[in-house]
């Protein structure tokens, strides 16, 4: 008899109760078996067509647990005005060892979530342990999902909104407001940088206007976050990272258009986990466009989930 795959909502997902912790150990130890060869990658796969849609695939297959994950989501920034998520896809869990498929899981929250648990991977190193501010540049989905991790992470006191979408803003400060954090309106780039301990940078992908943030205004040992191919960073304003990590190395040195020459990447993920690195005073910053291990960990850890509750018949 053919076995039915499980499909998971994105509420069923988030009613796991995974918090910030969990999130960031599940992607460390996933990163490090990938740096063992526990865990077996392709590079995400991207197809842009031209008109402001995105869309990537990721695929990854491991030993711990004997899982192979797949993802395929669409970047749609016209679909808020047709009252559906910026963000839609699915990711498929398949049996490693047999390849019956497990499980089909929405891809919206788990995108979201496995970005900003990359970011805090990163941040154990790179981030001031004692920060308060946090700005966003860009309130979108990623910004989102970036505070509600740090909020659990950081001594957060304020945030700072920057974007273009008044909807977003409004609901990123009230996201703000609910977690007991002050939120401020930036008027200006330079404002949402100025004095800020960490910041995300998160506007489409898409973008081709003019770039808008100088790294040259951060203040030394400031973190950002650069989740859009660092798009609307000014280039030569970049030199002001002295410490620069990415997800993964192979994988930018790949792309078409890095987003810094490879002699500045000072580390990857795994390099940063297995061999550590020395920080710069400087401003610091983590690049990255997203990896299949971070989507490998998340789905593999959300299934256990799933299957212990099954098992325990709740």
């Amino acid at each position: 008899m053919p076995f039915a795959p499980r499909v998971l909502t994105d509420d069923a997902l988030k009613a796991l109760g995974l918090g910030s912790a969990d999130i960031v150990d599940a992607i460390s130890k996933t990163i490090l078996d990938k740096a063992a060869g526990r865990l077996r990658v392709t590079p995400k796969s991207v197809i842009q067509p031209g008109d402001g849609r995105y869309m990537m695939t990721t695929l990854a297959t491991g030993e711990d647990p004997d899982l192979t994950v797949i993802k395929a989501v669409t970047v749609c920034p016209d679909n808020p005005s047709r009252g559906l998520p910026s963000i839609t896809g699915a990711i498929m869990v398949n049996d490693a060892i047999t390849g019956e498929c497990l499980a089909l899981m929405d891809a919206e929250w788990i995108t979201g979530v496995r970005t900003a648990g990359l970011s805090a991977v990163a941040a154990r190193p790179l981030a001031n342990p004692h920060s308060e501010i946090m700005s966003f540049v860009g309130c979108g989905v990623q910004a989102r999902s970036h505070l509600e991790m740090f909020a659990g992470l950081y001594p957060l006191k304020t945030i700072r909104a920057y974007g273009r979408g008044q909807a977003n803003i409004d609901r990123l400060c009230a996201l703000a407001a609910d977690l007991g954090l002050q939120a401020e309106v930036a008027d200006t780039p330079q404002a949402a940088l100025d004095g800020a301990d960490l910041v995300v940078s998160s506007i489409p992908i898409t973008f081709d206007g003019t770039p808008y943030l100088d790294a040259r205004q951060m203040k030394p040992g400031a973190m950002a976050i650069i989740t859009d191919a660092c798009k609307p960073w000014v280039t030569e304003g970049l030199n002001a990272f002295e410490t620069i990590v990415v997800d993964d190395r192979a994988q930018e040195e790949s792309m078409p258009q890095p987003m810094v020459p490879p002699a500045r990447i000072g580390a990857d993920l795994a390099e940063l986990l297995d061999k550590g690195l020395t920080i710069a005073d400087g401003p610091r910053a983590f690049m990255f466009r997203g990896i299949a291990a971070g989507d490998y960990a998340l789905a593999a850890r959300l299934w256990r989930e799933v299957s212990r509750h099954s098992e325990s018949g709740k």
